[in-house]
């Protein structure tokens, strides 16, 4: 499907999801002064994330489907040339309204632009060796750009402002546009009916989702009890039960609800969605405790991430060994008490223990615990799906994890500003009392951590192919 050597396609679609991989880790270590520059309230900072990870998600399976349908090589071309453009507006936003609308534009411009480039990668190599090696590199550059995001997040921040975390993508984009059309040709699905894009169901699932998460915010100034609170909650839920409606009565759904008639789907889109929101949760809070309360520069918060991401790089490689000598289950229920453990030793820390002892062993067990239970659970999730499903089901996972991060992100600070709010009010200091609120988010992150062994304990027990291992490896 290239013009010219494959690989070089392979480059063009690997830095594209590089980028878009950045964008989330870089953002965390500029919370703070995002915070200060355009005065977000506490509560409200989590938007910045939320915005777009709950685009990101709620917008995934349409972009796919326009890509098959539209073309791979043109959505592809859309997705990112809305994602530079979001980019560059968001480096030039004057208020937190305008920041967050742009965050949740440029999720949308992700959501066109991720499906777009697995689906080349897919159609360009031939299942095996190759392809094996291209989700392999593919992999590997996404969780690169995970971890070295908090480091560029750092330089950026501390150099120049927290503007450039969002300026930077734009040359990057600019560059892939142009060189684009050189090493990708067109492709689509082969379509014999009526193309159908299923639009309702991405609005209404976004909108319900988006409502129930604004509803969880505001209950912490407002009150669980108060009108508006139980207005948006309800809201969201008749919204959600609106979409299942229309996928099941959709010729052509965005979420073919037979699919969770597989137990090894319905387990792993609970698992990594509890994932998405101990992991979401952890950063935000770590990035916001390293730094108002511990006094690090953005970049010294980066460094000391670091680790982290190179234990979940490793933990992919190892996880995938270890689930082909013992299977998906047991590697999950142990990659679940590694982040469960990580969290707890992290809600130790306070504003004078040391690094090396109480935060260096919870970020590194935890970066290997969230990578070895999000790998058995990416295979377990496709293994026993229709090959005709396999795309749609693939876009379940990848939604369940970006929109339970979300929601979970949206849970556990709530909780963790009302406590800090409590304690402020029963006379302590500024700095205990956000300490204690850090603790407690990371407690409730913990419990939502522990939540994946009843996932575990009801998902298959499988021996991958090397195939579903490439692509979980991906995936994770």
């Amino acid at each position: 499907m290239v013009r010219r050597n494959p690989w070089s396609a392979l480059a063009v679609l690997a830095v594209a999801q590089f980028m878009v991989v950045l964008d989330v880790t870089i953002v965390n270590v500029a919370l703070p002064d995002i915070q200060q520059d355009l005065g977000f309230t506490a509560a409200g900072l989590q938007w910045v994330v939320s915005a777009y990870t709950l685009i990101f998600g709620g917008f995934l399976l349409l972009g796919g489907r326009m890509a098959d349908l539209l073309g791979r090589r043109r959505m592809f071309l859309v997705g990112l040339v809305l994602f530079g453009a979001t980019s560059l507006l968001a480096g030039l936003a004057q208020n937190p309204e305008q920041l967050v609308v742009l965050r949740a534009v440029q999720g949308l411009g992700g959501a066109l632009l991720s499906p777009a480039a697995f689906a080349i990668l897919t159609v360009t190599y031939r299942q095996g060796r190759d392809r094996n090696i291209a989700m392999g590199v593919w992999g590997g550059l996404a969780g690169l750009g995970g971890t070295l995001g908090v480091i560029a997040g750092g330089v950026l921040v501390d150099s120049l402002t927290w503007r450039w975390i969002f300026l930077v993508n734009v040359p990057i984009a600019v560059a892939l546009a142009v060189i684009l059309p050189i090493f990708i040709v067109e492709s689509r699905a082969e379509s014999s009916g009526r193309r159908t894009f299923d639009v309702a169901g991405a609005l209404l699932s976004t909108a319900g989702l988006l409502a129930i998460v604004l509803g969880v915010i505001r209950a912490e100034p407002l009150g669980w009890s108060s009108f508006q609170v139980i207005a948006l909650l309800a809201g969201g839920v008749l919204l959600l039960g609106a979409f299942l409606r229309v996928e099941a009565r959709s010729s052509a759904p965005l979420v073919p609800l037979t699919l969770f008639r597989s137990r090894g789907l319905t387990t792993s889109v609970m698992a990594l969605a509890l994932n998405g929101a101990a992991f979401l949760a952890m950063f935000f809070l770590t990035a916001i405790f390293l730094q108002q309360v511990r006094g690090l520069t953005a970049l010294e918060t980066g460094l000391q991430f670091l680790p982290m991401g190179f234990a979940a790089i490793a933990s992919a490689v190892v996880s995938a060994q270890l689930v082909t000598r013992f299977g998906t289950r047991p590697v999950q229920f142990g990659g679940t008490a590694l982040s469960v453990t990580g969290l707890l030793l992290l809600t130790q820390a306070d504003a004078t223990s040391s690094y090396a002892t109480s935060v260096l062993p919870g970020i590194m067990l935890f970066g290997i615990g969230i990578i070895a239970t999000g790998t058995p659970a990416s295979i377990a999730a496709v293994a026993d799906v229709r090959h005709d499903q396999a795309g749609a089901a693939s876009g379940v996972v990848n939604a369940g994890y970006q929109v339970g991060g979300a929601l979970g992100l949206a849970v556990i600070t709530t909780l963790a500003t009302s406590h800090v709010e409590g304690l402020v009010a029963g006379g302590a200091g500024a700095q205990e009392a956000l300490v204690g609120g850090f603790q407690r988010g990371l407690l409730v992150a913990a419990v939502f951590a522990a939540a994946n062994i009843a996932m575990t304990m009801g998902a298959p027990r499988l021996r991958p192919t090397s195939d579903q291992l490439a692509e979980a490896a991906a995936a994770a």
